[in-house]
């Protein structure tokens, strides 16, 4: 679509794939290997659109995150980003006890915990098992007021969930239908000076 293509991440095997991608599709990007936490590789105001897929949950705090985007998305740039429902946040099917799905972890920023992936993530009968992420939890009010301390201005908010009609107690479907278990966030990066300046003027 003629967009100048930027991706980071953190994993050289999963730019390595990226780059095998990029080749296949005969398209142009620029590789970057580093944390999200840390983006003073790229100058201020660099970016028109960050687009981050899950991956937040995979620091203690989203703040961090949300600070380095600030600087370098520029004014009226698109903020999207997914993450972990913070209310069903550490549960799976697998916690279903014949009545619900059962909470355990303290809602609290920062809690750490481990759970196995859902048996679509990959094919566990043909790959060795792969080692379970350790993800934390964010509140919604530090994802919320954390993205508005940093000039951001919520335009969207989805729940991402399954929609089968009468799934099973304990499947993935039927849990999903009880507690959405991501949510994607759309916001705007406004003008410091002026909060009131909504409008998004694209970079020529």
């Amino acid at each position: 679509m003629g967009a100048a293509v930027t991706v980071l991440d953190l994993s050289d095997s999963q730019l390595r794939q990226d780059r095998l991608a990029a080749a296949h599709y005969g398209v142009g990007i620029d590789l970057r290997q580093g944390d999200m936490r840390d983006l003073s590789c790229f100058g201020e105001n660099a970016f028109d659109i960050v687009w981050q897929p899950y991956s937040l949950n995979f620091v203690p705090d989203a703040k961090a995150v949300f600070h380095q985007v600030s600087r370098i998305i520029r004014e009226g740039g698109l903020y999207h980003f997914m993450c972990a429902n913070p209310f069903a946040w550490g549960m799976t099917e697998k916690d279903w006890d014949g009545k619900g799905y059962t909470m355990r972890h303290l809602y609290r920023d920062g809690i750490a915990a481990t759970y196995p992936d859902q048996e679509w993530v990959y094919d566990q009968t043909r790959t060795a098992r792969i080692q379970e992420p350790l993800e934390y939890r964010h509140t919604m009010g530090s994802l919320v007021n954390g993205l508005m301390e940093e000039g951001f201005h919520l335009s969207q908010m989805k729940e991402v969930m399954e929609d089968a009609l009468d799934p099973a107690p304990g499947s993935w479907e039927h849990f999903t239908g009880i507690a959405p278990p991501w949510i994607k966030f759309r916001s705007r990066h406004l003008d410091s000076a002026n909060p009131l300046n909504t409008g998004w003027v694209p970079s020529r």
